[in-house]
């Protein structure tokens, strides 16, 4: 028997537009093979690659925007949640933006040196320190929203007025869905 008549080729191609693309040829010229050949993958078809190079593509267009303020963009969600909570804990502020406990330090640490938060004692509990904004972190902030929505606007700016709203419900849907699956799950209230 030929080589090419001894290859299998099992496909699943997409029913509909959208559906994921999987191609996985095996070569089983011996019954001795450990394994198949690797699966040919569509990484394109894939979620997760299409979520992590929208977050790529995400943080870039949000520093290009901000690039004057020199805020990150976990620095601006850490300077809102103070904006809309103040006085809180770190560990509750890592919760509210998804962020790890042990990485928000630093953050806090760069926005302390720059004078926009400050950390003070919590007189229920000497052992925990409380964050607020400063105010030149209030003022910081509003400098740096009108940039953060511009970035929002062009990160959304390819799909059609009509659909944006309708992929922001399907979005969070898949964030809350799948929040306890994360590394730093954000609190039930804060997604």
């Amino acid at each position: 028997m030929a080589p090419e008549a001894d290859r299998r080729t099992a496909r699943a191609e997409p029913a509909a537009p959208g559906d994921t693309v999987l191609r996985m040829a095996t070569n089983s010229t011996t019954s001795l093979d450990p394994a198949p050949h690797a699966a040919e993958i569509d990484l394109d078809a894939l979620p997760g690659n299409a979520i992590r190079r929208m977050q790529q593509i995400a943080v870039a267009i949000f520093l290009q925007e901000a690039e004057a303020t020199g805020i990150t963009p976990v620095q601006f969600a850490a300077l809102q949640a103070l904006a809309n909570s103040p006085r809180v804990d770190q560990r509750t502020l890592s919760r509210s933006i998804g962020f790890d406990t042990s990485t928000i330090a630093s953050v806090i640490d760069r926005l302390e040196a720059r004078g926009l938060v400050q950390r003070s004692l919590d007189p229920a509990d000497r052992r925990v320190r409380l964050l607020a904004l400063t105010p030149e972190g209030e003022a910081m902030l509003a400098r740096v929203v009108p940039a953060m929505r511009r970035a929002q606007e062009r990160m959304l700016q390819p799909l059609p007025p009509a659909e944006r709203a309708e992929f922001m419900r399907m979005l969070l849907t898949l964030v809350r869905g799948n929040n306890a699956f994360s590394r730093a799950p954000a609190g039930a209230d804060d997604v």
